[in-house]
């Protein structure tokens, strides 16, 4: 599963650099919002090209539910956002927020450690 994990995190990288970088990165100050479309469409690509296979290798090899697969990208998706909030956006992580993640986080418990029915 270590493959698949690093899969997700490589992907979840450039999505969250797509999805929120044009906020403080200096590459797209003074551009029309289409242009910041434009390019986090580009930098989303990448996104895919490591998602998919996460995806394929932790459904087909690894035997993990769809269900499972979400819950733990999910969970990915908000430790590798948490980093960019703190590093990019300057952003401290306040105990609300950190309550709610570790909800998620729980979720990946009960979404993983019980096998469904065959």
């Amino acid at each position: 599963m270590s493959k698949v994990i690093l899969l997700l995190i490589g992907s979840n990288v450039f999505m969250t650099v797509a999805w929120y970088g044009h906020l403080k990165l200096r590459w797209l100050e003074g551009r029309p919002v289409f242009a910041a479309i434009l390019i986090s469409w580009g930098i989303a690509f990448f996104e895919y090209c490591l998602q998919v296979p996460a995806n394929r290798l932790g459904y087909i090899n690894e035997h993990l539910t769809g269900y499972q697969l979400k819950v733990i990208q999910e969970v990915i998706t908000l430790l590798v956002f948490i980093v960019f909030a703190w590093l990019v956006l300057k952003e401290r992580l306040t105990w609300n927020y950190a309550a709610s993640f570790g909800c998620i986080i729980l979720a990946v418990y009960f979404a993983t450690a019980f096998r469904p029915p065959a």
